[in-house]
Parts: C-alpha cells; structure tokens; sequence
C-alpha cells in the first residue's frame, strides 16, 4: 500500500494515469494558493481558499514523509530522519507555515503577517516537482554542473578585477568599492541601469573593453544549457523508443 502511495506522488511517467493526476491536481492547488499574492486586498474566499490549500500540503507532506524509505531507497528509520531535511522537503514546510499562523491568534503583529506572506512564494518552488518541463532542466543543471561551475568562476574573477580595476583608475566616481562591484556586475550582463558610470576617458575605455568580454561571458551558459537541453531531449526520445 505505501509503495503504490509513493508511486502514484513521485514524479509520474506516461504508463501511470494515477500520478499524471495527482500531479496536474498538485500543480493546480499551488497556482490557486499563489492567486492571493496578487492582490493587496484580503477577501474571505482568499482566507477559505488558503486553508482548504494548506491542509491539502499537510497531507502531501505527511505522505512523502511516510514513504521517504522509497524515495531514498534505504528502508530504515535514517530515511524518515533525512527526508525533513531534503531541500524540497523544507520548501513544502515553509510553503505551509504561513497558513498555520491562521489558526494561531497570537500572530497578529504587522511585520510578521507581511513576513509570513511573502514566505507564500516559496510555494512557487513546489511546482519543480510536478513540472516535467522543470525537472529535465534541473536535470541539465546537475549534468553540466562542472562547466556552468567553471563560468561561475570566470565571471566572479571578472567583476572583481574589473571592480578593482575601475575603483583604483576612477575613485571619484565610486563611493566604496562595494559600488564598483555594482557596476562590474551591470556591466557583465551588459544592462547599464545609468546610475553610476565612469566620466573620464580612461575610465570609459576600461568600461567598453569590459563591456564587450560580459559580452563573451554571458555567451557561454547560454550555449551550455542549450547544448545539455538538447542531449536531454535526445535521452527522452531514445527511452520512449525503447519502451
């Protein structure tokens, strides 16, 4: 019984109907929890809509808790142990303490209520595991994690080089250094928001030669996620013909 609870709220496949549902169903409950965040204003449906949201969560999270032995595959207490700690373990926690304030009256300070619906968002990120579209571009993530780690590594050395750089030929123009790494991140993406720019020629020229290898660097995820998007595609044709 608790495997074919845990196959049918894991990730679904074409072959099981069941999970296709319950995932469709899961993907619509978190956009109607995420309706309220767009008004400002609070209207009863909202606050009914919220609760019969959260105790739908409470119920997926005790379930996977209860079958965290499959998803790790080890069928032993550590299983039950590790999986609060799972990173979408901790997302579905957050997602569903801010509707658990409801039922508490001692949570009615202004600060806290605000905190507690910006923290709704996190619901957002529950949509990863139901998303298929989702899932094959983490999936790309994990894969081309050592060159997309390698850019990361070239970009930081950029802007802090270029910050160095800009701070020490131009200082009038940054207040701190912490400004002219502000204006190397802007430039690496090549955004330019205007309002901090070097005024004299030299500080110019190192803008424009900066400005062209963001150019280059920001090319180069781009290409890398592209190229692992399409071998994922691939993968996913190759197992559909093999079954």
């Amino acid at each position: 019984m608790r495997k074919r609870i845990y196959e049918i709220i894991s990730a679904s496949n074409s072959r099981d109907k069941l999970s296709s549902i319950y995932d469709i169903f899961m993907m619509a409950v978190i956009v109607i929890s995420l309706v309220p965040l767009v008004f400002k204003q609070s209207f009863e449906a909202f606050g009914i809509a919220d609760k019969i949201c959260a105790g739908i969560f409470i119920i997926d999270y005790i379930l996977r808790w209860a079958t965290a032995d499959y998803k790790f595959q080890k069928h032993s207490t550590t299983a039950f142990l590790r999986y609060p700690f799972s990173a979408m373990a901790i997302i579905d926690l957050i997602s569903v303490l801010p509707s658990l304030t409801v039922l508490n009256q001692g949570f009615k300070l202004l600060r806290l209520l605000r905190l507690f619906r910006a923290l709704r968002v996190f619901r957002a990120f529950k949509l990863f595991r139901y998303s298929k579209n989702v899932r094959i571009i983490i999936n790309i993530f994990k894969r081309q994690k050592g060159p997309l780690s390698y850019v990361l590594i070239l970009a930081v050395g950029y802007i802090v080089i270029s910050a160095l750089i800009i701070f020490n030929v131009e200082p009038d123009s940054f207040n701190s250094f912490f400004d002219a790494i502000y204006w190397a991140t802007v430039s690496l993406t090549t955004m330019g928001y205007g309002d901090i720019y070097p005024v004299t020629e030299i500080g110019r020229i190192v803008t424009m030669v900066s400005s062209l290898f963001g150019i280059a660097i920001v090319a180069l995820p781009a290409g890398i996620i592209t190229a692992g998007y399409m071998d994922e595609l691939k993968n996913i044709a190759e197992t559909k013909d093999k079954e």
